[in-house]
């Protein structure tokens, strides 16, 4: 993923309301909103669809894409699409601290994926910590699951409906709980 110029400010370091990198943020958010609106309120053709989100993202999106409105983002910039992805509707995705989505990943309706966090001090709360998620190629991300920051999805995983995924989760393994625990792993001859 080519990440922008903000997100290099930001990466690894505590972001406090003062940093002058926050009004840039709040203006590619501004941007965005409109975007979101577009996507979320129109009716609009797959490609009209596609160019949209192209727009807010900042990158193409492959024709196999495929994003159910309504899609929400916090700011849309740090989100990196493989190709035949498949996002259901609702999916919230807090990208600032950079999401990549690789091929064929599932994932299901009111998912949150979340790459901000706040500092536990009360001092401090107002300020931002961002750590980036990946999603491997195959992975399915069942309804309503959240993943938080820093978290990898292995390849062909499946996080199981409502879990949350606290840290990363192997190749093949299979997630369910608050934590996400590994219940299972995939064995090649299912069907």
């Amino acid at each position: 993923m080519e990440h922008s110029t903000i997100y290099h400010q930001i990466e690894n370091q505590l972001v406090e309301p003062q940093n002058a990198v926050f009004e840039q943020i709040h203006a590619i958010q501004q941007d965005g909103e409109r975007l979101l609106h577009r996507l979320n309120c129109q009716l609009l053709s797959p490609a009209e669809f596609r160019e949209t989100l192209a727009e807010l993202i900042g990158q193409p999106v492959d024709e196999s894409v495929i994003v159910l409105p309504p899609l929400y983002t916090d700011f849309g910039r740090h989100i990196s699409l493989g190709k035949n992805v498949f996002i259901n509707r609702g999916v919230m995705l807090t990208d600032l601290g950079s999401i990549q989505i690789d091929d064929h990943v599932l994932i299901g309706p009111f998912a949150k994926l979340l790459t901000v966090n706040h500092p536990v001090s009360p001092a401090k709360r107002r300020g931002l910590l961002v750590a980036p998620i990946h999603l491997k190629q195959n992975a399915w991300i069942g309804a309503g699951a959240t993943i938080l920051p820093g978290i990898t999805i292995g390849e062909h995983a499946i996080v199981a409906a409502n879990a949350t995924v606290t840290k990363d989760v192997p190749d093949k393994a299979i997630v369910a709980g608050t934590p996400a625990r590994i219940i299972r792993y995939i064995d090649e001859s299912e069907d």
